[in-house]
């Protein structure tokens, strides 16, 4: 049986992979625990897969997967999450900036306090400044606050999760960065640990700092999904009646004025902006309708559950001497263990 599966998602790493590929070798071989290593291919226009192919040769845990073109790093995960066999799954980046050694330490983690995920926190980051920490750290603030889940670095691609955690997600988008906290909707136990970051040693970095203006809009998704998703209706019918009982209240303002100051308000810009108030809360109103019909649609079409069962456990009904046939009751040498030769027969 497999314990974990090392998951990563490359383009354009062939100079790292061989590296990569020899510290992640001897750190299982020092820690002793089973694993395979799924490398997903995400479109490489370099030597990346012809290195990997030269890998394989000499490792039969190195499983690859080549994507026909560049999907994503999200669609890349999505793709090495349904293929892990492992009961672990560790995601980690091609490029040598986070350090195989650390995996030990995570999955130790995990197991010991009994977590669901484990995430790594690049404590002292080996970036530029102004181009790669600074939109990290906004990015990391903004989304902890949204959603609640307070953690230092979701950027961070080393992190550890129980296979059952991700293998039910559907992932799409640029969603892998908030995985994490699309996990925590299922109700998990997460933690972080401080892990040793590297400068980067082959190539350039693909993220710059108009990765924060994805992230925002990437959270609007992650918000609506972890909380609104089943109840579409409580959202678009807040904004609705913030809209419309305002414009309602102007309206009657102005039909006050007409008929009891007798003035004309044909002419007042209020009449408009009651008008629009109005209109916009209904659309608004039968916006969310329309969700909650597409939710129902959606769960039930697929048989989809709304919950996420941790465990069953059940206690066996006791069976009693009455209900059993004669035949079946064990007198007490029946119970004495099976040797071998008993059990072969």
């Amino acid at each position: 049986m497999i314990e974990i599966s090392v998951v990563v998602p490359i383009r354009n790493e062939a100079s790292s992979l061989k590296e990569l590929h020899d510290e992640l070798t001897e750190t299982f071989r020092l820690w002793g625990r089973s694993y395979e290593l799924i490398v997903v291919d995400d479109g490489s226009t370099d030597q990346s897969f012809s290195v990997l192919v030269k890998l394989q040769r000499f490792d039969a845990r190195l499983r690859i997967i080549r994507l026909r073109r560049n999907f994503g790093k999200t669609p890349a995960l999505s793709a090495a999450f349904a293929a892990s066999r492992g009961q672990i799954i560790v995601t980690l980046d091609g490029d040598l900036q986070m350090d195989p050694s650390d995996i030990p330490k995570l999955v130790t983690k995990l197991e010991s306090d009994h977590l669901d995920v484990v995430c790594g926190w690049r404590r002292q980051r080996k970036d530029a400044f102004l181009s790669r920490r600074l939109p990290s750290l906004i990015a990391n603030r903004l989304i902890s606050w949204a959603t609640g889940v307070r953690l230092h670095d979701y950027g961070c691609s080393l992190q550890v999760f129980r296979a059952e955690i991700v293998q039910s997600m559907r992932l799409y988008g640029e969603l892998h960065r908030f995985i994490p906290a699309l996990a925590n909707y299922q109700g998990v136990a997460i933690a972080e640990m401080e892990v040793n970051h590297r400068p980067r040693k082959y190539g350039r970095s693909h993220y710059g700092i108009s990765r924060t203006i994805r992230v925002v809009l990437d959270l609007l998704t992650v918000k609506f999904l972890t909380g609104f998703v089943t109840r579409p209706l409580q959202i678009f019918g807040a904004l609705g009646l913030a809209t419309f009982l305002p414009g309602i209240a102007m309206m009657g303002y102005l039909a006050m004025t007409k008929l009891v100051a007798s003035q004309p308000i044909g002419g007042r810009p209020l009449l408009w902006f009651g008008f629009l108030f109005i209109v916009a809360g209904v659309q608004f109103l039968t916006l969310g309708l329309l969700a909650e019909l597409q939710t129902r649609i959606y769960h039930e079409s697929q048989d989809k559950p709304t919950y996420v069962v941790r465990e069953i456990r059940e206690t066996p009904a006791p069976v009693s001497p009455l209900e059993t046939p004669r035949e079946n009751q064990l007198s007490p040498v029946d119970v004495s263990p099976l040797t071998t030769l008993e059990f072969q027969d």
